[in-house]
């Protein structure tokens, strides 16, 4: 390597990344942005909540209506009709509550305990509906309900509203039994008998013990998989987490070959490719340096670095390094590209082209020089212990460098090897020869060229 290169192309670090995993809202401790993730996800979850519980309305309003009407049309009360539109009516607040995101966790309690109280009185009109005894109810099919109002607050992925839910559902069954059996205290239609059960209005005990062990037990269940599942949910929040933050360090193609590898971030798997090399520099950094202040150079030099790595972008480059004021960025590694000489040579055109006109800090411009080569490299992560960083390495990334350097033997802004002349198709640039140059730990001279863009 040159001398004086090895500072600016030495392996940037990051550190690794260890989540601290604790409670959430009971099980684990995160930063405030993660926990604003997974509300977000939550909030949504509300919205698809609300909206079943209108298809749900919906469906029960169907059903109503054109099912066949066994009371009198003289009846001066029809309750079914009453409870559904209530039911609607809170439906249409949640779901404008949902949309505007102001559902509390007191609200969300509130809306467990109304749903089912809702549903269940829905089911305790049947009787007076139909002009039947109260045991009527108790074979209502739409009992069945009540485990989708369970299950759907398991979208929340949080147990404790589908426990809240579950228990209401149950103790409310429980309230509909014993008002059956107090109902009329000189009959409470209680039999032993599972046929006289089946086809008539007696209650059986067991049954509604078994409709309410099977409440709790679904309950107790979904609860218990949905609190694995929200642990679930929480790592790959900090997962994605990790992979977003860490593809400010590394190349993001770097980030998606270790978070889907088998054996994570390894360093010392080195990857030798062919690729298009672009090494930018600011002319007289050093000197410019000395007429900012601390803040004022972080921030030319951030404003500087998104000019320049917008283009280097969109061509398909990658940058590996920011080092100092120097940036170094690969076509081809680690992403694919099979027009990498000449994307490079537009990304070097264009930051040109960008950097025109544009001042940094007290009305200074940045005059950047640029050097571009083709050839095969060693790409990989690189580091010890729990430190590494994504490099490529070689003579060829020297000798680019190298050929950034010479624009000031030159009077040039970008120096190109003939390796990557020689792999842009004619006619879409105009290259004019400089001349040949030896560089140290190559045995042959290079032949170097200056670039503009064809007519």
């Amino acid at each position: 390597m040159e001398p004086g290169l090895s500072k600016k192309l030495s392996t940037s670090e990051t550190p690794a990344y260890r989540p601290s995993v604790g409670r959430i809202p009971g099980d684990a401790v995160l930063p405030e942005r993660l926990r604003n993730s997974i509300q977000d996800q939550q909030e949504r979850s509300e919205i698809l909540i609300s909206i079943i519980q209108l298809t749900i309305v919906s469906i029960f309003g169907l059903l109503y209506a054109i099912a066949p009407k066994t009371f009198t049309p003289e009846a001066d009360f029809a309750p079914v009709p009453w409870v559904l539109s209530i039911y609607l009516a809170f439906s249409l607040l949640r779901f404008y509550l949902a949309i505007n995101r102001k559902l509390p966790d007191w609200m969300l309690y509130l809306s467990s305990v109304v749903d089912i109280a809702l549903l269940l009185g829905l089911i305790w009109s049947f009787h007076l509906q139909y002009e039947q005894p109260p045991s009527f109810y108790l074979k209502a099919p739409t009992l069945l309900y009540l485990f989708i109002f369970i299950a759907i607050r398991a979208l929340h992925f949080d147990p404790r509203f589908v426990i809240s839910t579950g228990i209401s559902a149950a103790l409310g069954w429980v309230l509909m039994v014993v008002y059956v059996l107090f109902s009329n205290p000189a009959d409470s239609m209680v039999t032993r008998n599972y046929v006289e059960y089946m086809t008539s209005n007696s209650v059986l005990i067991g049954a509604e013990f078994d409709k309410i062990v099977t409440i709790l037990m679904v309950t107790g269940v979904l609860a218990l998989a949905l609190q694995r599942a929200r642990r679930l949910l929480v790592e790959s929040v900090i997962e994605g987490s990790a992979a977003r933050d860490l593809s400010r360090f590394v190349p993001q193609e770097v980030v998606q070959q270790v978070t889907q590898s088998e054996e994570g971030a390894i360093t010392g798997k080195g990857e030798v490719s062919e690729c298009t090399i672009l090494f930018t520099d600011i002319e007289g950094f050093t000197a410019i340096s000395e007429t900012l202040t601390p803040e004022q150079l972080i921030e030319a030099l951030n404003h500087y670095f998104s000019l320049i790595a917008e283009p280097i972008s969109r061509y398909g480059g990658v940058i590996s390094q920011f080092q100092g004021d120097a940036v170094l960025a690969t076509f081809n590694v680690p992403k694919p590209d099979k027009n990498h000489a000449p994307n490079a040579l537009r990304a070097a055109l264009e930051i040109q082209s960008v950097l025109e006109g544009v001042v940094f800090g007290d009305g200074i411009a940045f005059n950047t020089r640029v050097g571009i080569n083709t050839g095969p490299v060693v790409g990989g992560l690189v580091g010890s212990g729990d430190r590494v960083g994504y490099t490529v390495h070689g003579d060829n990334v020297n000798l680019t460098a190298r050929l950034e350097q010479l624009n000031k033997d030159y009077g040039t802004r970008i120096i190109v090897a003939d390796s990557t002349r020689e792999q842009t198709p004619e006619g879409l640039f105009v290259f004019r020869e400089l001349g040949e140059v030896s560089v140290r730990s190559l045995n042959r001279p290079v032949r170097i060229y200056t670039v503009s863009q064809a007519e």
